[in-house]
């Protein structure tokens, strides 16, 4: 099982709530903030709901 880094490249403004939830979940607070993760499919459904709002790349 891999490695991700999770970025938040936009804004949760105006954005619903179960997208600012998913962010607050993974970590994100801010605009250029990274996170670490493991690549689990329970992370990966989380990325994949805000993938409009993040960057990913393998760690």
């Amino acid at each position: 099982m891999g490695k991700i880094k999770v970025t938040q490249v936009k804004s949760q403004i105006k954005r619903p709530q179960n997208q600012k939830r998913t962010l607050e979940a993974l970590g994100l607070k801010r605009i250029g903030q990274v996170v670490e993760h493991d690549a689990t499919p329970n992370i990966l459904g989380m990325v994949n709901k805000v993938k409009h709002l993040v960057s990913v790349e393998e760690a």
